[in-house]
């Protein structure tokens, strides 16, 4: 090689999407069981609350529909919820039939509660974890996410 020649450096290796499809399965799974280790709410009930706050009101069947549940598990979960204060049944406007279901302050207190616990253990773990450029290659890797999404 002669004094002017400048090294090449070998080309990256083709990522292969199923592999990283799986790779990324499992480490968002792992994040998301350790995660849950610390929840109040199980998670079909914070599933239900998550819907109702961001939402609105909804009868059981609208929930069973959106959660992808049998009507009958629907109504044990929102049961549970109800019992505990953090979802209450009111009227349909329009239908005095139907009850619709919404979230109590404490139920969306509750739900927050859980979010910000979460995201409390996820913002130590990237401080006690990731290096600075870690943090920031995370930072745009946020981004890349949601766009699969």
């Amino acid at each position: 090689m002669s004094a002017s020649a400048t090294p090449v450096d070998p080309p990256e290796p083709a990522v292969d999407p199923l592999e990283l499809a799986a790779d990324l399965r499992s480490a968002l799974g792992n994040l998301v069981r350790a995660l849950r280790v610390g929840d109040e709410l199980p998670q079909n009930q914070a599933g239900v609350l998550g819907l109702l706050v961001r939402e609105g009101p909804h009868t059981t069947s609208e929930l069973a529909d959106r959660q992808h549940v049998r009507h009958q598990s629907m109504a044990r979960t929102v049961a549970l919820l109800t019992q505990a204060g953090l979802v209450r049944q009111e009227r349909h406007a329009t239908d005095g039939r139907k009850l619709l279901l919404a979230a109590t302050e404490a139920g969306t207190a509750a739900l927050h509660a859980q979010r910000a616990r979460r995201e409390g253990e996820i913002a130590a773990a990237i401080t006690e974890r990731l290096t600075p450029e870690e943090q920031a290659v995370l930072r745009q890797s946020v981004g890349l996410l949601r766009r699969l999404g």
